[in-house]
């Protein structure tokens, strides 16, 4: 029951409905009989400052970060930790004790536990294609980075691309000789989200056996990407993985309690 006592943490994106997160938070809320709630609030690009200071306000207890807002919310925290510094995107909010958030980044840790989970692969002088520049996608460079991978980007905008690693031209053919040449191949962007047609934007005749694929979307059953990526040879990681565990990092810092990781899998598998 939802009383006086209750707190309410949440995520903010635009649009924001379709996400998982409350799903995934209220059923670890209620297996550790804690009173908390977690909802979702979308926000408009332009009111991502007003929002985050008017949340933490009215007492939020944490906040998560989605698509398009992790790099505006870093201008509403009162301090960040040295993984936003590096990535250039929060994904996390947690109260400072004075009024304010402080900001950090989960997403990059959570891609590689997600990777070593569901298909683990020696990253140091490998190449990777990451696909997109933005939020997600620089934590998704900073974690293969650590790892000693060499990372080729490529995004609409080349600038873009060019900040995060070796630019490639956004075109197919480029993107499926250079997906040819990669152990890893990651889509960090929002294609995939809708529609039962593998994007045409994403690669498909340079993947095969031996490799990789990695989507940081998620659905349920996986994104038409992955599985025509799968029916090709090669081993995939959906984004359900990365969602889970970048939110039970969260969840820890938010309650100061150990996640309880395999009732928030479950709650993801059963939407």
């Amino acid at each position: 029951m939802i009383g006086g006592g209750t707190r309410v943490a949440g995520i903010i994106g635009w649009p924001v409905a379709h996400s998982l997160s409350p799903a995934m938070h209220n059923a670890a809320f209620r297996a550790l009989r804690l009173d908390w709630i977690y909802a979702a609030f979308p926000v408009e690009p332009a009111r991502v400052e007003e929002a985050v200071h008017g949340l933490a306000a009215a007492g939020c207890a944490g906040l998560n970060v989605t698509i398009p807002h992790k790099r505006a919310a870093i201008a509403a925290c009162s301090s960040v930790s040295e993984a936003v510094t590096a990535i250039g995107a929060a994904n996390t909010l947690v109260p400072d004790g004075a009024g304010g958030f402080r900001g950090d980044n989960t997403d990059a840790a959570g891609f590689l536990r997600a990777l070593d989970e569901q298909a683990p692969l020696d990253l140091a002088g490998a190449d990777v294609l990451l696909i997109g520049a933005g939020g997600a996608a620089r934590a998704v460079a900073f974690a293969l980075r650590g790892r000693g991978a060499r990372v080729r980007v490529a995004n609409r905008t080349a600038a873009a691309a060019a900040e995060l690693g070796d630019p490639v031209p956004f075109t197919g053919p480029a993107l499926d000789t250079v997906a040819g040449q990669s152990a890893l191949v990651v889509n960090a962007t929002s294609l995939g989200l809708h529609g039962d047609d593998v994007p045409a934007e994403l690669p498909m005749a340079g993947i095969g056996r031996g490799q990789v694929v990695a989507d940081i979307v998620y659905r349920p059953g996986g994104t038409p990407w992955l599985a025509a990526a799968a029916g090709r040879g090669a081993r995939t990681v959906d984004g359900l993985g990365m969602l889970l565990h970048q939110g039970a990092a969260a969840f820890e810092q938010w309650t100061g309690q150990s996640p309880p990781v395999e009732v928030m899998r479950e709650a993801l598998a059963a939407r």
